[in-house]
């Protein structure tokens, strides 16, 4: 493989789903569930606070980008305190429509780009398992422009819409997570997911991590004998 930012983009396989623009004016406040899909959000203007549950709250500012590879639950407010209204982040707004929250009349307090995309990848859980919950990233214009380019081709409906689309989207990834200091992903585990048979062992450990796994059991999972497996296994992963 490669080096490993690149590597986790390719095994993720990104696709955008939904993107669309967000306005707010006034006193509010809105709660969302836990989504688990990645979702993000750029600040065109103005400042509003997002919390991000088990994250220290923060406020966003013009330019900021926040990426959630697993949307947890969050709650996102205007500056001035008011109760949330609860709302279902499955419940999808036409593409060229705004959502508004607050005051409806007058120019907006702040305004942002957000919308979520899909791993397609079975291994979606694992490698986000690798990644901060949550990245907040200030002072990077480029991620704005990049999230405004996904917003205006999501709402076109032309020849290689999804494809540009897709492509975008993976420029945006890279682009949030080389603003993260350190490694974005083990290598190792990154080798280990391209092996068909070491990932199938990685794949059953994540989906049962509480079980007591041993060499015998993983070397079953992949269809090896222990001893074959080990050596591959300490190979691969490095461990």
């Amino acid at each position: 493989m490669g080096e490993p930012l690149s590597d986790i983009i390719a095994l993720l396989r990104p696709r955008t789903v939904f993107s669309k623009g967000i306005s707010g004016a006034g006193r509010w406040a809105v709660r969302y569930a836990s989504f688990g899909q990645p979702g993000f959000c750029a600040m065109i203007e103005g400042r509003c606070r997002l919390a991000v549950d088990g994250e220290a709250p923060v406020v966003l500012e013009e330019g900021d980008f926040v990426l959630l590879p697993a949307t947890p639950a969050f709650t996102m407010s205007g500056m001035e305190p008011a109760a949330p209204t609860l709302l279902d982040p499955k419940q999808l707004l036409p593409a060229d429509e705004e959502v508004r929250h607050g005051r409806r009349e007058g120019p907006p307090d702040m305004r942002q780009f957000g919308g979520y995309f899909v791993f397609d990848t079975p291994d979606a859980a694992l490698l986000v398992s690798l990644l901060p919950r949550m990245i907040h990233i200030r002072g990077v214009p480029r991620l704005a422009d990049l999230v405004r380019m996904v917003g205006e081709e999501a709402a076109r409906n032309e020849a290689g819409r999804e494809l540009i689309l897709t492509r975008l989207v993976e420029i945006l990834l890279i682009e949030a997570l080389r603003s993260v200091p350190g490694d974005a992903a083990r290598p190792g585990l990154l080798r280990g997911l391209a092996d068909p048979r070491i990932a199938a062992a990685l794949r059953r450990m994540h989906g049962d991590a509480e079980r007591s796994w041993t060499v015998d059991g993983l070397a079953r999972e992949a269809g090896m004998s222990r001893s074959a497996f080990f050596e591959r296994f300490a190979r691969t992963v490095g461990v």
